[in-house]
C-alpha cells in the first residue's frame, strides 16, 4: 500500500505594505500520515463542539480570541475559552507533524522581496527535512487559495523538490486538520508576540500572562514540530 502524506496548509499575514499590527507572515504546514486514523478523534471534537452548543462549522482561532464573526453572539468568554480549548486539546492528542516557516515582514523592501524571502523560507524548511517528505510514496497538499500569490509560491516550491506531489483546493469546514493549522498558525504567532511583550488585550483575556501561555498552551504543541 503507498504511504501518502497529507499537508494542511494556512496562513497569517499578507503581501501588503508593512503594518505593525502584523509583522509577519506565517505559513502553517499540519502534516498527517494518512495510514493514521484520527476518524475517532474527529468523531469526539464533533460531539465536544455540539455539547457546548455552537453549529458545526469551520473553527477560527483568531475570531474566537476576539469575538468575531460567528462568536459575537456568543457573550460568555468561558464558553469560547472552552471551544479553543476543544481544538487544542484535539491537536495535541493528534499523531501529527508540523512546520510553520516564516518572515517578518519589515525585513522587506517591497512585495519581490517578501515574496522571495518567504519563498527561502519555505524551500528551507522543506530541505531540511527532505528525508522525512521523501519516505513517503504520494504528498497531498490542502489549502483553501485564500491567497494567490502564495498559492504560486507552495506550487512552484513543493514541485521543485518534489515529482509526487499532488494540489487539492478545500474548504477548511470539510477537514479538521485544515482547523489545526490555523491553530498552529495563531499559536507559532503568539509566541512570537510573547517574545515582543506584545499581547493585545483580548490575547491576553484569552490565555492570560504570555508566559503562561508559552508554559500552558505553547510548549505541547511545540514538541509537534518536525
Amino acid at each position: 500500500m503507498d504511504k501518502t502524506l497529507s499537508i494542511f496548509i494556512d496562513e497569517s499575514g499578507d503581501f501588503g505594505d508593512f503594518d505593525s499590527k502584523a509583522p509577519y507572515y506565517m505559513v502553517a504546514m499540519v502534516l498527517h500520515n494518512q495510514q493514521i486514523d484520527i476518524s475517532d478523534n474527529i468523531y469526539n471534537l464533533d460531539l465536544k463542539i455540539a455539547d457546548l452548543g455552537f453549529p458545526p462549522h469551520a473553527i477560527h482561532v483568531g475570531p474566537i480570541i476576539r469575538k468575531e464573526s460567528i462568536y459575537e453572539r456568543y457573550d460568555d468568554p468561558e464558553n469560547r475559552r472552552r471551544l479553543l480549548n476543544a481544538l487544542y486539546h484535539f491537536a495535541r492528542r493528534l499523531d501529527i507533524k508540523y512546520l510553520c516557516p516564516y518572515v517578518k515582514k519589515s525585513e522587506s523592501d517591497d512585495f519581490i522581496q517578501l515574496n522571495a524571502k518567504l519563498s527561502r523560507a519555505i524551500s528551507g524548511q522543506l530541505r531540511d527535512n527532505f528525508d522525512y517528505f521523501d519516505s513517503f510514496d504520494n504528498i497531498i497538499v490542502y489549502y483553501d487559495n485564500g491567497q494567490n500569490e502564495l498559492t504560486k509560491i507552495l506550487t512552484s516550491v513543493f514541485n521543485s523538490l518534489f515529482t509526487n506531489v499532488e494540489f487539492r483546493r478545500v474548504k477548511p469546514s470539510d477537514y479538521k486538520l485544515f482547523q489545526v493549522a490555523d491553530l498552529i498558525c495563531t499559536w507559532e504567532l503568539l509566541a512570537l508576540k510573547a517574545e515582543d511583550n506584545a499581547f493585545s488585550k483580548s490575547e491576553t483575556e484569552m490565555f492570560g500572562s504570555m508566559k503562561e501561555f508559552i508554559k500552558n498552551r505553547y510548549k505541547l504543541i511545540k514538541k509537534k514540530k518536525l
